[in-house]
């Protein structure tokens, strides 16, 4: 008998990947054979980098980890999951606030694609106060964001964030 393939597919807005979301992806990686870094167009967000922007950063992060590639998708999540043959949503959790809201986004996932499960991931602790939105605010005022931010993509992110103010 031929395992079938494990696919997961990594969604979020990535605006800009932080190092928070490599360690989910690089943790994502370790339980499946396939990870899709999936970067979904939200209309309720205004993104500082455009969705090619988003694309490129987050190739280049991931640059050398087996099994990972990246997409994009202006679309249903679970739409997408059924194009690619994926078994499982894999969802980074920072605190129960995020909990909350991504159960009820599985529970919805689930109804709509029964062949799907979400895995939920605790971050990592050095990483829990970490999101996109405060890397963008740091940046905007000038601050360092070394920590943050994957090296590879440090200056573009830099770059782009101190036009902001």
């Amino acid at each position: 008998m031929e395992l079938k393939e494990r696919i997961a597919v990594v969604p979020g807005s990535f605006d800009p990947i932080t190092k928070g979301h490599m360690d989910i992806i690089r943790r994502a990686q370790t339980l499946f054979d396939r990870v899709i870094v999936l970067v979904v167009v939200n209309a309720q967000k205004n993104p500082c980098f455009s969705l090619e922007e988003r694309v490129e950063l987050i190739k280049a992060s991931v640059q050398g980890i087996p099994g990972v590639e990246v997409d994009s998708y202006d679309g249903l999540l679970v739409d997408y999951v059924k194009q690619v043959g994926a078994g499982a949503i894999v969802k980074g959790l920072r605190a129960v606030s995020d909990f909350e809201y991504e159960f009820q986004m599985a529970l919805i996932n689930k109804e709509l694609y029964h062949q799907v499960e979400t895995v939920f991931l605790t971050t990592s602790a050095e990483n829990q106060y970490l999101s996109s939105s405060v890397v963008k605010q740091i940046a905007s005022f000038g601050g360092d964001i070394h920590l943050f931010v994957p090296e590879q993509v440090h200056d573009r992110i830099v770059e782009r964030l101190s036009k902001i103010r």
